[in-house]
């Protein structure tokens, strides 16, 4: 299912708590926010595919979702079993958290019944399907399963973000990882030739016109475009804002209003693509 390079990498990242730090905090947040104002409501079947161990899905299944997550990488779903257990254990009898399902799968040729969800989130999968074809067939899966009038969220990474993280973090000395940023803004085929974790894995970063062209392209209508850590992510003082309560609130209130303008989409290192089955 998946390159042997990207599965190596997987097995060594630490995705989950990726998410709980910084700006990867930022991600989390700003992603979990706009699923609460675009998904149907509670309970909804969500197919949480590429999930990696659940840090959404869970957070869904807090709110009355009944989440089915599906992830390639083992590693990933025993995780999330422990944390499934964890919780099972610590709530005892309450069930609110639990998942509706944990298996291993592929966003290319799903499991799942035709029309049988109201929502599906592709929210890594895109990340790492180079092949345009494979990216619509993905993209197609999930309209399959979809009921009609269901949600998609897709992620992708920006064209852009190897640039503008080389500069944040230093890397941009890196002669190899030069070489990196000018096949990525090429063709937007990111492939890392190191053994360096931090400079990713092989993988493909969108233009936001482009992941909005594969949507609409998949059948789904009413697509709309969503930065999600807008341009502030690589910024010197981030950090010490985020850390601050309310300056961290004013921020996500500002990337909200901004999240749709075109010329901000590029400048997010990640960026969500929303539509819906119209039938």
């Amino acid at each position: 299912m998946l390159a042997p390079e990207i599965e190596a990498y997987y097995s060594r990242w630490q995705e989950s708590s990726r998410l709980s730090e910084q700006e990867g905090e930022l991600e989390r947040v700003r992603t979990q926010e706009i699923l609460a104002r675009s998904l149907p409501a509670a309970p909804a079947e969500v197919y949480d595919i590429g999930g990696a161990a659940g840090v959404h899905a869970f957070w869904l299944a807090e709110r009355g979702y009944r989440v089915h997550l599906i992830d390639p990488v083992e590693r990933h779903l025993e995780e999330a079993r422990a944390e499934q257990a964890r919780l099972a254990q610590a709530r005892e009898a309450d069930s609110g958290s639990r998942l509706a399902s944990i298996s291993i799968g592929d966003a290319r040729e799903l499991r799942f019944a035709d029309r049988s969800a109201d929502a599906v989130l592709l929210l890594g999968p895109l990340y790492h399907l180079q092949d345009r074809a494979e990216r619509l067939q993905a993209l197609g899966e999930a309209r399959r399963a979809l009921k009609p009038g269901g949600v998609i969220v897709a992620a992708a990474i920006s064209r852009f973000t190897s640039l503008m993280d080389g500069f944040a973090t230093g890397a941009f000395a890196d002669p190899q990882f030069r070489g990196i940023v000018a096949a990525d803004l090429a063709s937007g085929e990111h492939r890392n030739p190191s053994s360096h974790l931090p400079y990713f894995t092989t993988a493909y970063f969108h233009r936001p016109e482009e992941l909005a062209e594969e949507v609409r392209a998949s059948g789904f209508g009413e697509t709309r475009l969503c930065a999600i850590e807008g341009p502030v992510w690589t910024a010197p003082g981030f950090r010490k804002a985020w850390a601050d309560e309310e300056q961290r609130a004013r921020l996500v209130e500002f990337l909200r209003q901004i999240e749709s303008e075109p010329s901000i989409v590029g400048a997010s290192a990640h960026f969500l693509a929303i539509g819906r089955v119209i039938d």
